[in-house]
C-alpha cells in the first residue's frame, strides 16, 4: 500500500519524526486558503506515482497571496497521467545539506537495507555505485545496530553534536517500519539545519499489503481516490483486480493462468482491459460483481473467462455463471475450462439459452472466438520483448557456481525421496482448510500421521492424533515432512517451530505471510539442512509415489521423468495437463510460491535433482517481478547444469509499478521482462512464448538429454 507524501508525513510525525508544518488543501479549499503557520510555502501536487518534482508538481509559493493561483495550476494538471485529488501545501524549512535516508525491503538483496545518501534531492538511482550512496544490510529485527548508526552518520561527515539527534532518528526510523510493517520508508531529501535538527522534507513510504490486511486500522492511510471505482468495488469483494487499458474484459482463477491469459490476449492483438484473478471459490454473487465491474467499462468489448479446475470445480463455477448471466442480453463472453469436471461445465453451459456464452475447446479456440467478437488489433507477438541480457550483477557469479554444483551450501534433504513411507504432520489440523486437504492427501496415498494445534492436545481428527507442540509430535511418530495450513498471523512461527524441532522438509500453503516474517524465517533457516517450500504455495507431488503434501490436484499428474517447478499454482496444473496429455510424465511437481521472499527457490530445486537419475528434464515456470529466473540461468550456465531446462514466464504485458495477484507479481520497471527472458535464452534455456508450445519443447529436451 502506497501512501501519499502527507499521509506519510503524518506516520513519520506520529512516530517523532520530524517534518515540515504542512495541511492538506481539497480543490474546494484552495481559493481561501489560509494556512496557520508563515511562509514562504511549497504546494505539493499528491500522487502516487514518481518523477512528481520534475513534472512541476512541486511549486515554491513566496506568500498566502500566490496560493491561489499556484493551487488553480496543479488541479488543473496531470502527473504520470493523474490528476492530484489534493495538494499538501508546507511551510519551506531553512536547511544546511540535504540527504538521503530509507530504510525498507531489498528484493535484490533479500533482506532490510538502510541507505545513505550525501546528496539528497535527487533520484537515488544517479547516486547507485558512487561513493555518496552507503548501503547497509541489517537484521529483519529490525533494531538498528549501533555500527550501523555509527557508519551512516560518519558517511555524512557530520560534526560530533549531530550524532546524538541523529542517532535518535535512525531509532524513530526503525521503529516506525517496524510497528507498522512498512517495506519502505524514505526520505529524499532529509534536512539537516541548524540546531542539529533533522527534518522530514519529503516522504515515500509504503505499508505491506498482508500487514494491512491483518491490522485494519492502518487503512486510515489509504486513499482510495486513487484508485478506479472497479478496483474499489473489487476490494470489497476481495476480488485480486487491476483495471488495464484494453478491450478485453479478463476472469482467471489463480494469479499465474490470469498473467498467461493476458499474455496470450495481448500477443493476439486483443489486450486485457484487467487482470482479475477469481480465485478458489466459486459462488455467483461474487462472479456476478466480477462481470459487473468488466461490463461497466464500455471499452470492453466481450469478456474471456478462462478456469483450471483444481480443488476448484468448473461445473461449480458453471452454475455460478448461469445464475450470474442471466439472459441473453449483453457483450460476448467466451469460456475456455480444463481439469476437474471442466466437461460438466462446458455443457451447463452450451445448455444456457443464447449465444451470449460461447465456449472454447481450448485457449486458442477462445482467442479465435474473441477475435470474431472484437476487431483485433495490431499484433504484439511476445517475442518483440526479446532484448539484450543485461552485464550481470557485480558478485553474482560467485565461486560457487563456477562449473560445478554449489559447494559450500549444506545439502537440503530431497524432495524425491519422499514416499509411503515418509510420515507427514499437519500444522493447524483442526482447522477446516487443514482437516479437508488432510484427507484429500490421504486419499491419494500420503501417510499422515498426526496434526498439531496448540491447546488442542490429546483430542483427534478423523483419527489422526493431536499435539500441542510440533516437537511433542516429533518425539511420537517418524515425520519426515510438516504441510501447514496456519493463519498469516501464525504461519511463519509455525514455520520456525517445525524446523526447530527437527523437520526435514516444511510446505507451508499459507498465503498473505508479511514479508518481515518470511525474512525472521529465512534468517531463522540459514545454516540448517531444512528444505521449506513455500509459502502461498499449493505443495508438492511425486506422481509416481502416489505422494502429496498440499492442496495440489491429482488429476493432472502422472508417472514420468519431468521436474516441474512453479511460482504458480494454477499453471503448475496447466503445465502438467499438457505435458500428461503428450505423454509425458512427472517426477516432481512442487510450487515455490508467489512471494516476495520464501523457502527453495528454482537454483536449489534445481540443485536438488540435479544428480537425481529419475529426473531427466526440468520445466520452470516463472512470473514476472523478482530475480528468480536470472538467477536461475545464471546458475544453469556458469554450473554446466547436466540435465535440460525449459521455461515459461507468466506477465511479460504486465504493467511496470502493478502488483499482479500475489506480492512477488510486480514489475518494478520497463524492460525488466525483455532482460529476464534474454537472460534465460543467453543460458540456453528455451522459453515457451504461449503454454501450447510447453510440450513440445519438452519433448525436445527429453530427446536431448
Amino acid at each position: 500500500m502506497l501512501l501519499t507524501e502527507h499521509a506519510g508525513k503524518e506516520l513519520l510525525a506520529e512516530a517523532a519524526i520530524a517534518v515540515p508544518p504542512g495541511v492538506a488543501l481539497e480543490p474546494d479549499d484552495a481559493g481561501a486558503a489560509m494556512p496557520p503557520f508563515p511562509g514562504p510555502y511549497f504546494l505539493k501536487a499528491q500522487v502516487l506515482g514518481g518523477g512528481r518534482g520534475k513534472a512541476g508538481g512541486v511549486l515554491p509559493v513566496a506568500e498566502a497571496s500566490g496560493l491561489a493561483e499556484a493551487a488553480r495550476t496543479l488541479f488543473s494538471s496531470t502527473f504520470g497521467g493523474v490528476r492530484p485529488p489534493f495538494l499538501r501545501l508546507e511551510a519551506a524549512v531553512p536547511h544546511e545539506r540535504a540527504f538521503y535516508l530509507s530504510l525498507g525491503v531489498s528484493r535484490q538483496r533479500k533482506g532490510f537495507c538502510l541507505t545513505i545518501g550525501r546528496q539528497g534531492g535527487v533520484d537515488v538511482e544517479a547516486l547507485a555505485g558512487t561513493d555518496a550512496l552507503l548501503v547497509i544490510d541489517v537484521p529483519p529485527s529490525l533494531v538498528c545496530p549501533p555500527y550501523a548508526a555509527r557508519a551512516a552518520f560518519f558517511h555524512l561527515g557530520l560534526p560530533a553534536e549531530a550524532y546524538a539527534p541523529f542517532e535518535t532518528l535512525l531509532s524513530r526510523l526503525f521503529g516506525v517500519v517496524a510497528d507498522n510493517g512498512l517495506l519502505l520508508a524514505e526520505i529524499n531529501p532529509l534536512a539537516y539545519c541548524a540546531g542539529e535538527r533533522f527534518v522530514a522534507l519529503d516522504a515515500k513510504v509504503t505499508i505491506d499489503d498482508n500487514v494491512a490486511t491483518l491490522r485494519p486500522a492502518l487503512a486510515r492511510y489509504r486513499d482510495d481516490r486513487f484508485a478506479t471505482p472497479a478496483e474499489g468495488r473489487a476490494a470489497e469483494q476481495r476480488l485480486s483486480f487491476v483495471s488495464l487499458p484494453g478491450r478485453v474484459g479478463l476472469v482467471a482463477n489463480g494469479a499465474g493462468l490470469a498473467m498467461a491469459t493476458m499474455d496470450a490476449l495481448e500477443a493476439a492483438g486483443l489486450p486485457a482491459a484487467n487482470f482479475l484473478d477469481f480465485g478458489g471459490t466459486a459462488d455467483a454473487a461474487r462472479l456476478r460483481v466480477a462481470f459487473d465491474l468488466l461490463f461497466a467499462d464500455p471499452a470492453v468489448e466481450a469478456c474471456c473467462v478462462n478456469m483450471y479446475g483444481g480443488i476448484l470445480s468448473c461445473a461449480d463455477v458453471a452454475e455460478a455463471m448461469a445464475c450470474a448471466l442471466d439472459g441473453d442480453d449483453g457483450r460476448p463472453v467466451v469460456v475456455r475450462f480444463a481439469g476437474n469436471a471442466a466437461k460438466a461445465g462446458m455443457e451447463r453451459l452450451r445448455a444456457m439459452p443464447g449465444n451470449r456464452v460461447r465456449v472454447a475447446e481450448d485457449m486458442d479456440q477462445a482467442v479465435v472466438m474473441l477475435a470474431e467478437a472484437v476487431d483485433p488489433g495490431k499484433l504484439r507477438p511476445v517475442d518483440a520483448l526479446a532484448g539484450v541480457c543485461p552485464t550481470p550483477r557485480a558478485g553474482c557469479e560467485t565461486a560457487r557456481h563456477r562449473g560445478q554444483a554449489c559447494p559450500q551450501r549444506l545439502p537440503l534433504p530431497s524432495l524425491l525421496d519422499l514416499g509411503p513411507d515418509s510420515g507427514v504432520l499437519v500444522q493447524g489440523l483442526t482447522g477446516r482448510a487443514g482437516r479437508a486437504h488432510a484427507r484429500r492427501m490421504r486419499a491419494y496415498g500420503t501417510p499422515v500421521v498426526a496434526g498439531v494445534t496448540p491447546f488442542r492436545g490429546g483430542s483427534e481428527v478423523d483419527g489422526l492424533p493431536v499435539y500441542d507442540t510440533v516437537a511433542e509430535a516429533m518425539g511420537r511418530h517418524d515425520i519426515a515432512l510438516s504441510v501447514i495450513f496456519v493463519p498469516a498471523a501464525g504461519a511463519a512461527d509455525a514455520i520456525e517451530e517445525a524446523a526447530a524441532a527437527g523437520v526435514a522438509r516444511i510446505v507451508c500453503i499459507t498465503d498473505g505471510i508479511p514479508q518481515r516474517d518470511m525474512l525472521s524465517v529465512r534468517a531463522a533457516l540459514a545454516g540448517r539442512q531444512t528444505t521449506l517450500v513455500g509459502p502461498n504455495t499449493p505443495g508438492l507431488i511425486l506422481p509416481g509415489q502416489w505422494f502429496s503434501a498440499g492442496i495440489m490436484p491429482t488429476e493432472p499428474f502422472t508417472p514420468g521423468p519431468v521436474a516441474i517447478f512453479s511460482r504458480s499454482g494454477t499453471l503448475t496444473y496447466e503445465v502438467a495437463s499438457r505435458l500428461t496429455a503428450a505423454g509425458i510424465g512427472q517426477a516432481l511437481a512442487a510450487g515455490m510460491g508467489g512471494d516476495p521472499f520464501g523457502g527453495a527457490g528454482f537454483v536449489e530445486l534445481c540443485e536438488m535433482v540435479r544428480d537425481d537419475a529419475r529426473v531427466r528434464a526440468v520445466m520452470v515456470i516463472g512470473e514476472v517481478g523478482g530475480t528468480a529466473e536470472e538467477e536461475l540461468a545464471e546458475y544453469v550456465a556458469s554450473t554446466k547444469y547436466p540435465k535440460p531446462v525449459a521455461a515459461f514466464v507468466a506477465g511479460v504485458s504486465a504493467p511496470p509499478g502493478r502488483t499482479l495477484g500475489h506480492a512477488g507479481a510486480l514489475l518494478e520497471r520497463p524492460g525488466g521482462v525483455a532482460a529476464k527472458l534474454a537472460c534465460l535464452a543467453r543460458a540456453g534455456i528455451p522459453v515457451c512464448e504461449e503454454l501450447g508450445e510447453v510440450a513440445g519443447v519438452m519433448a525436445e529436451a527429453l530427446c536431448r538429454g
